[in-house]
């Protein structure tokens, strides 16, 4: 289904943008948290109403007055926001009332010339809807009273947007197709990953900082390239030690783990400056057990003293998936050509369906190159197998008795057969059944 337009949610922090994301889209994708300033990057998200669909543009609290350089990325990402949109929600506290930082977005919405809806939020009890008055002052429309935590009033509000949008036609967005390559960018805190978005995009479409931990949500972020679309989804740096996720850092890597549970790909980024450590291997790890299919990314490779052969002769030792890796540099560009080349090809691999011909004949040839365990007299016969899942690939393989299947030998299946089929850094489940 086709979204029939955008709408893009501004105002200062902290007044209840991301509460009310997810009240309109009946979800959890916005981090939410007492904390002003916890949404950064701009977010696009499906919302449905009526049967119509629209894309809502979730953005960074907007403080002009603050003159940090983080604060500024943020404002530049809601200004780009309300370029793209063609509607805005300009969201504001009705509890505290009118700002100078509300002014400030006022401002900046009278110049942008877009149509705006003035969202008095916080107005948990319908008694108190006479607050909303005091933003007709604005002159932006009347003040629409609601409440994003407990609902009051967006149903309203969502009735709203789609007619104007469906009297207006809006700019709307085909849907993403199946063959569409959903890319999670996976990583610890400050290796660069919102940088490689960005030059692989070629605009600041993330906030940039040497702040470790400027990513807070997963962003979903569309890129076409010749025949190929890639959804790139930037996510929070993976902290290894659960005592130092705390707030708003556990809330922001809970997305970056549902970020890597609906990929196809993982990259995972390592700072090549710093070398490999064992938090690296763990985001790996995290990457294999949610199904991704991984390609190593060794980030800022421009400014590192570390041999490729160190690299990979670490990866191979301590990686169960064998992943292919790749050198790329974000701040000149190098590499990030062979970098989508491998996502694509290693996506197809992702994909492959093995012909069960030749699933048997590499089976047979295994049977013939080791010997299967035995117990007691009785030796372990795999008899034939197929192909029952693909993206990523499952086997069954079926035997005389599951039972006589040892963790080495199951491994060791599983390893020839990545090798023989080219399965380098693709996650390969068998499952080893009975005959009946």
């Amino acid at each position: 289904m086709e979204t029939i337009g955008t709408v893009a949610i501004v105002g200062f922090p902290n007044v209840g943008k991301s509460t009310l994301v997810n009240r309109l889209t009946g979800s959890r994708a916005a981090v939410v948290h007492e904390t002003p300033g916890v949404t950064r990057d701009r977010k696009e998200l499906l919302c449905e109403w009526r049967n119509r669909r629209f894309l809502l543009i979730d953005t960074g609290g907007v403080d002009i007055a603050d003159k940090s350089s983080i604060t500024r990325s943020i404002a530049d990402q809601a200004r780009e926001a309300v370029a793209q949109a063609d509607i805005v929600l300009f969201v504001l506290d009705a509890k505290i009332g009118i700002t100078p930082g509300d002014e400030e977005v006022a401002q900046i919405l009278r110049e942008s010339k877009k149509p705006v809806l003035v969202i008095a939020n916080k107005i948990d009890d319908p008694k108190q809807e006479s607050l909303a008055l005091e933003l007709h002052k604005f002159g932006l429309g009347d003040p629409i009273p609601i409440s994003g935590l407990h609902g009051h009033g967006t149903g309203d509000l969502l009735d709203e947007i789609v007619d104007y949008l469906d009297a207006h036609g809006g700019q709307g967005r085909p849907e993403l197709p199946e063959s569409a390559i959903r890319v999670a960018i996976l990583g610890r805190p400050n290796v660069g990953k919102s940088s490689l978005v960005n030059k692989l995009l070629g605009q600041e479409r993330l906030v940039v900082s040497e702040i470790p931990g400027t990513t807070r949500d997963a962003i979903d972020t569309v890129l076409e390239r010749g025949d190929r679309t890639f959804v790139l989804v930037d996510t929070a740096g993976l902290r290894r030690k659960r005592r130092h996720r705390q707030g708003i850092d556990y809330y922001s890597e809970l997305r970056a783990l549902e970020a890597a549970e609906r990929a196809d790909i993982a990259l995972v980024l390592i700072d090549a400056s710093q070398g490999v450590v064992d938090q690296d291997l763990a985001v790996a790890d995290i990457a294999r057990k949610a199904d991704c299919a991984t390609l190593i990314v060794l980030s800022k490779w421009d400014i590192s003293e570390v041999k490729i052969e160190e690299v990979r002769g670490q990866l191979r030792r301590r990686l169960r998936q064998r992943p292919a890796f790749i050198a790329v540099s974000a701040q000149s560009g190098r590499g990030l050509d062979r970098l989508l080349d491998a996502i694509a090809e290693l996506f197809d691999r992702y994909v492959a369906k093995v012909p069960t011909p030749e699933l048997n004949n590499a089976l047979g040839e295994l049977r013939e190159r080791r010997q299967p365990p035995s117990k007691n007299g009785k030796r372990l016969n795999m008899l034939y197998a197929a192909q029952i899942h693909e993206r990523p690939p499952r086997f069954r393989v079926f035997v005389n008795d599951q039972g006589l299947v040892t963790r080495d030998y199951a491994y060791w299946v599983e390893n020839e057969l990545r090798e023989r089929f080219k399965l380098d850094g693709v996650p390969v489940s068998i499952d080893f059944v009975r005959r009946t």
